[in-house]
């Protein structure tokens, strides 16, 4: 039986919840050429397993925000924990590329529950201040398994083939789904009516006709995409233009994410002394510096392991500052819509990580320089929308500054 709220959900439980998308997204990233080869298709509709993952996950969120703030947050998320699990073993059984890729998509759909729950979870039980240094501690433990992952997704691929990485989510999820179904409380006590498509829409349509929200939100997506364009292309460099192996390059992930917990733990410790849009604001120009130094090695000294992973955990870092404190402020924009907020907050990042995904393997060639060019164009842009998000946050702040 759940918990009462006295005892709310533990960092351990909603580090759990928040990987379990993540870790079947990277463990799977050193394997998209043994999957090209194994099941006969090209790199590019192999490499469909993780852009289509993400536009699973981006519209899966859209979904759980608007049915968690209806039912509350603990079925809705025991239902997605449930059918990560069966569309993971589907994926293990897989026996083409078009089945293997329809069940990653719903394996997405599954596993994002928790990315979105785990954070309207942290927003019910906290307040915005608090929030950020709660999910920044989160994302920073949340970080190990994907650090371990493509390490671990490339050493289970070298000996025992790619379809391994399946069957380790599928039990894991098995794991952490019997964990919440006896340990989790809900959190969310308020019943708010589940919307049509017109209202939904409407919901959706508010929230970004706020300035702050969408400052916010396009913040945190574009420094995102840095990652997952990097995530796209990486083992296309890595393997195709300097003949490594996935046992090879595959810990090399760690650094990014060991760059990522790093920032995140500097974000435990001083959000709430520094603030979420200055810790925001130090994030972006973290993430932009390590974007121009890639692309200047990359110019000057040609495609290597360096002049990518080490560069692109500054990026990391600077994504882990800023990501907390921009997920906290899109989301108290509008507390009564904690949950839709945190699913189209979601839904945004995943979507322009797909963009990404395409951009970057549209420039697939005998050149790292197109891919590295990418991703400072989305650290930029992060920057430029900054500037937008404050403005709105600023304009929002005045009438309730003039009502007091």
């Amino acid at each position: 039986m759940p918990e009462p709220l006295s005892r709310p959900p533990s960092v351990a439980m909603l580090v759990a919840f928040t990987a379990i998308g993540p870790l079947a997204l990277n463990l799977l990233v050193p394997s998209v050429p043994g999957i090209a080869a194994d099941l006969d298709a090209s790199y590019a509709t192999a490499q469909l397993t993780l852009t289509l993952y993400l536009v699973g996950i981006a519209a899966g969120q859209l979904l759980y925000g608007p049915l968690s703030d209806r039912f509350g947050r603990r079925p809705v998320l025991l239902a997605g924990l449930a059918a990560f699990v069966a569309a993971s073993a589907a994926s293990a059984l897989a026996g083409s590329i078009g089945m293997l890729i329809g069940a990653r998509i719903a394996q997405a759909v599954g596993g994002c529950a928790g990315m979105v729950l785990s954070r309207a979870m942290v927003h019910d039980v906290y307040g915005r201040e608090r929030s950020a240094s709660v999910l920044a501690y989160v994302v920073m433990a949340m970080a190990v398994a994907p650090a371990v992952a493509p390490a671990l997704g490339g050493f289970l691929d070298a000996w025992f083939g790619w379809r391994a990485g399946f069957y380790l989510t599928s039990a894991l999820g098995a794991l952490v789904l019997v964990w919440a179904v006896f340990r989790l409380p809900e959190t969310y006590h308020e019943r708010r009516a589940l919307p049509d498509a017109l209202s939904m829409l409407r919901g959706f349509g508010g929230l970004l006709s706020s300035r702050a929200f969408l400052g916010f939100a396009l913040t945190t997506s574009f420094a995102s995409a840095v990652y997952f364009g990097f995530l796209a292309g990486a083992p296309y460099v890595m393997d195709t233009l300097l003949g490594l192996g996935p046992e090879t390059y595959g810990p090399l992930f760690v650094l990014i994410s060991l760059g990522y917990m790093a920032g995140s733990f500097f974000a435990a410790r001083m959000s709430v002394r520094m603030g979420p849009e200055r810790m925001l604001v130090l994030g972006t120009l973290m993430g932009l510096g390590g974007t121009v130094l890639m692309v200047a090695l990359t110019a000057l000294f040609g495609a290597g392991q360096w002049s990518l992973f080490l560069p692109m955990a500054l990026a990391a870092a600077g994504n882990g500052v800023g990501n907390p404190n921009g997920v906290a402020a899109a989301i108290s924009v509008d507390p009564r819509a904690a949950g839709t907020a945190s699913g189209l907050l979601g839904a945004l990042q995943m979507g322009v990580g797909a963009i990404a995904t395409v951009m970057v393997g549209a420039v697939q060639g005998s050149s790292a320089l197109p891919m590295t060019l990418i991703l400072l164009g989305f650290a930029i842009a992060s920057l430029m929308t900054l500037a937008l998000a404050v403005r709105g946050r600023r304009a929002q702040a005045r009438p309730l500054a003039a009502a007091d």
